[in-house]
Formats: structure tokens, C-alpha cells, sequence
């Protein structure tokens, strides 16, 4: 979709009403509800323009147009060894991350931070898993007892979860759990036959308190205006020539764009927000042009700080800083701090016996979802909090192992057949919020464009350490009750950063002396400057957290042109 053009020169020319950075999931939000509210809006993205569909270059390719068959290359490797730690190392996809050469972090601590750096950032790699939070959630740090409350709860985000729901797309069932909050959801996909008969043994056996319920998920499964349902292709992360899931390229900004108050800036380094003492507001933000190299000033009534959780506290970091040191929102000495993820990496699977002669159509672009149950109606636990599983069954295809055979004819007979059932799942733990858990600039290194780059100091602790045991303990033990074979554990570790669910850098409270932000995503420091991405956060329960920066956002949004409208910012 074309761009409007920016020349950055005269600042009557730079002057909207609203600045948006950061173009991923929140970005988008604010983008749309800011624009769809009349605000003249700018949205800042520091990488490349990102077109949907004509961009997806790879999207409808067959495997075997891949050089490599998927396999990056030790060249895509070396650019991006970050990446290239983990499952996210896809030939097709390696240039939807960010160039790390160009762009390096310290790592005081193992940290694996997932970035893309293009128009949409990582709506268009996200794994789409949608999940409310509930009052367990919101209320867990008070009851605690750890760090500070939550300066809001469920019902207040509650008629937002409703707003995002109904434009995003997601499909999901209809469950009455208390822990797990209802949504308005498209159709659910469907269960296959392994998981269905697994959910209901462990329905049964654990006396309904075990809820293993198909993913809640941003794939269509009914068309909605201007989106195609899901195709069942599961190859989302290269983008989706169907706009079967939630994207900002499929969904927010085409959206902005049609009101006709949107500008979209690529290459946009946003190296700070403009502050005025005298106002105690933000006037606009400094961009650092990633191309020219060339520094333009952009103004506007609010600032919508949407870059990521620790992208968004580094501008946060080097704003203001004549006037607080740390930077603007460093006053009550949390900004860089409570760095939280969800530990992951464990898990259990095994074998399924007496489905032979059943199957299943398609590549479902989802999985199943056991709900949490650890620390809840009584349950008490050597640990604080809990987790959920996300997983699935599947049968083995054709790159098995078959014992018996290793060549010729009869091998070749035997990998075109189905093999056996598995099913698998994998633990997502809550992380708690610790202080020391943190992020700093290193004035000692710069990345391409001579900016200091994030050091970054966070690791799991004993909470969670205890919690992982239990997560392996568990889920071996559920898989067995429901009856599945030869189930085998597995707990490869975790460095913060892996859940690639980053939050807390500038966390929303009750009181300025506290927090970085009020009940509002409001800075403390600077009333018309908003942060509503993972930043935000003041705990990170175990449910997927988009869903939330998503009602956080157009929550935020509707407050700002309100109070844009009193005079109050």
C-alpha cells in the first residue's frame, strides 16, 4: 500500500496531532483507534516498508522452491546468531529478523531477544495464541504480596478485550472457566481425534479441574470484511496472501489508512521524545533517518510509545535526560526494571495407541491449550503462580525413523504411510516481576547508527525453578492417566528473552514514586505520552499477552482523545 511522503523539513509540515512508534500489534492499535477518532496521525517504524501480500515473497511457494528446503544459510547464520539459537532459523523468514550485525545488544546475562524490524515488526511472526486475563491475574501481585498492584482490573479491560475481539478475529470455545475469561470468538477449529479423547480422559480423571480446550487463536475461521478465513496452510510467519490472521498489515493499518489521517514513515529511528519543562509535556520525538542518516523533529498533542518493552523503555531512556538522568519516566527508579518473559523449553510427549485408522485434514495453524491450574481454588504449590501447556497430536510423517528398514523399495512403501500418533505439550510459566531483573544502556558499544545499545541482566530464579520441576512433573503425569505410551520429559533450559513475551521495562501502577505509568498507560512524568505495548506490564500471569496490549491500547487511545478533547494533555 503506497506511503505518504514525509520531507522533514518545515515544522508546520512535521505537526500531527498524534505520533505513533512502532508499527507491530500495539503500534497498529493506536494507529487505527487514533486515526478512526480524526487525530492526523504519524506512525514511526524503524525498519523498511513491509506491503501485505506483495511482500510475502515466499508465501506460495512450494517446499521445494526453497534452495535450502527451509535450512537457513551459514551466511543468513552469521548476520543473525541470535535467531539462529533457536526454531526461528527459517530460510524463508531469516530477513523478517533484524540484522543483528547492525543492531547488537549486550548480554550481561544468556538474553535471546526475537526483533523484526520492518513495517507490522512481529505482528507478521507472532503465534497468535489470544487469551484474556482474569482478576487472577490482575490481582495476583496485591494478593502476593510481590512488587505492586495492578493499577486496574478485569472489568475495566474487559469491554476493550470485547473491541479488539470483534476486529481481530479470533476463534476459540466458549469454556465458563473463571481463570480463563470468555471472549466473543469466531467458530473454534477443531480437536483432533487423539487430543479430543485425551481432553476428555483428563476431564475425568482429574474431576474437572484439567481443561485441555482448543487454542484461542487470531485465524479466521469465518471470513470477515476484507479478511479470507484461515486456508489450514500453517505457514502464517510468512505472511498470509489471505489476511486469514490478525497482522497489522492485514487488519490495523489498512484500517488507519482508509480514514485518510494516516502517514506511515519507514526507516524511522525514533532516538527521543521531545520533553518541554516548562509544560512537563512532550512536544514530539527526534527521528534518526536509518538510510540518510539525516536527524528531523516531528511534533504532535500525544505521543504513542509502541516500539516493544525494551525498545520502548530505551527511548524512554534517552529522553529528557537533562532533566532526569536515567532518562523521561525514571523518577520513581523502575524504568529498565521488572523485566518478565514466560519460561518455557519443557514439556512432555509420547505415544497414542488405537487410532490407526483415523486422521486428520489440513495443517491446522493452532494447537490445544491446557488451561492453568496450579495455585487456584485451593491448590497450593511450593511456588508462587502457575502455567498453562500449549501443544498438540499429530502422526509422524515421512522423515521417521523406521527401525526395521533403512533402504530400498520397502522403505520407500513404509514413510509414504502414516506412522504412529503423538502427542506433545510444552509449559509456559509465569515469570515473576524482579526488581534487579533489568535493562541499562551500554554507552560502551553502539550499533550501526552510533546509538548505545540495551545491556541486558534478567534470569529465572528459584520461583520459577521450582515451578519448572512441577511443569515436567506434571505433564508426565497427565499424559499418563489419559493413557499415552512411552511419555518422555524434557527441560532444555531457559535465558529470558526465549517466550519472546518480553514486559515490565515500564510498568503501569497506582503511584508515580512506584511505577513508570498510571492506570491510563499515561507516563507519570508526561501526561500526553502513552506507552500500551509489553512495556506496560506489572505482572506477566501465563497467558499469551497480546490479547491484553491489544485492549490496553484502544482502552488508552479512547482516554487520550478524550482528554485531548477537555484541554487536559
Amino acid at each position: 500500500m503506497p506511503l505518504n511522503n514525509v520531507n522533514g523539513k518545515a515544522k508546520t509540515a512535521n505537526t500531527y496531532d498524534a505520533i505513533v512508534i512502532g508499527s507491530g500489534i500495539s503500534g497498529g492499535w493506536a494507529a487505527k483507534e487514533l486515526t478512526e477518532k480524526g487525530l492526523k496521525t504519524i506512525m514511526l517504524e524503524r525498519g523498511r516498508n513491509f506491503e501485505h501480500i506483495k511482500d510475502y515473497k515466499t508465501a506460495n511457494n512450494n517446499p521445494w522452491d526453497m534452495p535450502h528446503r527451509g535450512s537457513p544459510t551459514q551466511a543468513q547464520r552469521k548476520v543473525r546468531p541470535v535467531i539462529s539459537r533457536g526454531w526461528g532459523a527459517y530460510e524463508p523468514i531469516m530477513d523478517y529478523w533484524v540484522n543483528e550485525q547492525e543492531a547488537p545488544y549486550t548480554e550481561i546475562k544468556p538474553f535471546n531477544w526475537w526483533r523484526s524490524y520492518q513495517l507490522g515488526g512481529r505482528s507478521i511472526l507472532w503465534g497468535r495464541q489470544s487469551y484474556r486475563w482474569s482478576d487472577h491475574d490482575f490481582e495476583a501481585n496485591a494478593k502476593d504480596g510481590w512488587a505492586i498492584d495492578w493499577p486496574i482490573r478485569y472489568k475495566d479491560l474487559a469491554p476493550w478485550y470485547d473491541h479488539v475481539e470483534k476486529f481481530a478475529g479470533i476463534s476459540g470455545s466458549l469454556e465458563g472457566l473463571e481463570q480463563l475469561p470468555d471472549g466473543h470468538y469466531l467458530p473454534p477449529m477443531d480437536m483432533n481425534w487423539v487430543e479430543k479423547d485425551v481432553a476428555a480422559r483428563l476431564k475425568k480423571n482429574y474431576n474437572g479441574t484439567r481443561h485441555m480446550i482448543i487454542g484461542r487463536s487470531a485465524n479466521l475461521t469465518a471470513a470477515i470484511p476484507g479478511r479470507t478465513k484461515c486456508q489450514f496452510r500453517n505457514r502464517c510467519w510468512e505472511g498470509c496472501p489471505f489476511g486469514g490472521y490478525f497482522s497489522t498489515q492485514s487488519s490495523t493499518l489498512p484500517a488507519a489508512l482508509a480514514t485518510g489521517n494516516l502517514t506511515v514513515r519507514p526507516y524511522s529511528i525514533v532516538t527521543k521524545i521531545l520533553y518541554d519543562k516548562d509544560t512537563q509535556k512532550a512536544t514530539g520525538v527526534e527521528v534518526l533517518d536509518a538510510e540518510t542518516n539525516q536527524t528531523y523533529e516531528y511534533y504532535a498533542k500525544i505521543v504513542f510509545l509502541n516500539a516493544s518493552a525494551l525498545n520502548s523503555a530505551w527511548v524512554l531512556m534517552n529522553s529528557a535526560t537533562d532533566v532526569w538522568p536515567d532518562g523521561l519516566g525514571s523518577s520513581s527508579g523502575e524504568l529498565g526494571h521488572n523485566i518478565m518473559d514466560h519460561h518455557y523449553n519443557l514439556g512432555a510427549s509420547g505415544h497414542v495407541e488405537g487410532f490407526e485408522d483415523k486422521y486428520y485434514y489440513g495443517r491446522r495453524a493452532n494447537g490445544i491449550y491446557v488451561v492453568r491450574f496450579a495455585n487456584l481454588f485451593g491448590d497450593k504449590r511450593d511456588y508462587l503462580r502457575g502455567f498453562g501447556y500449549q501443544g498438540g497430536a499429530s502422526r509422524t510423517g515421512w522423515s521417521r525413523e523406521i527401525a526395521e528398514l533403512n533402504i530400498g523399495a520397502q522403505y520407500k512403501d513404509a514413510i509414504t504411510e502414516p506412522g504412529d500418533w503423538e502427542i506433545g505439550i510444552g509449559g509456559f510459566g509465569e515469570l515473576l516481576p524482579y526488581h534487579d531483573n533489568k535493562i541499562t544502556l551500554d554507552k560502551n558499544r553502539t550499533d550501526k547508527w552510533g546509538l548505545p545499545v540495551l545491556a541486558m541482566d534478567a534470569i529465572i530464579r528459584d520461583n520459577e525453578k521450582k515451578m519448572r520441576i512441577d511443569i515436567v512433573k506434571e505433564a508426565k503425569e497427565m499424559l499418563e492417566s489419559a493413557g499415552v505410551k512411552n511419555v518422555k520429559t524434557h527441560d532444555r533450559g531457559h535465558n529470558v528473552g526465549d517466550g519472546i513475551h518480553e514486559m515490565g521495562t515500564a510498568r503501569m501502577g497506582l503511584d508515580p514514586k512506584t511505577s513508570v505509568l498510571n492506570a491510563h498507560n499515561q507516563v507519570w512524568d508526561a501526561k500526553n505520552v502513552f506507552c500500551t505495548d509489553g512495556a506496560a506490564m506489572t505482572s506477566s500471569a501465563c497467558q499469551n499477552p497480546s490479547l491484553t496490549y491489544m485492549a490496553l491500547t484502544a482502552r488508552a487511545a479512547d482516554f487520550a482523545v478524550g482528554e485531548l478533547k477537555k484541554g487536559n494533555i
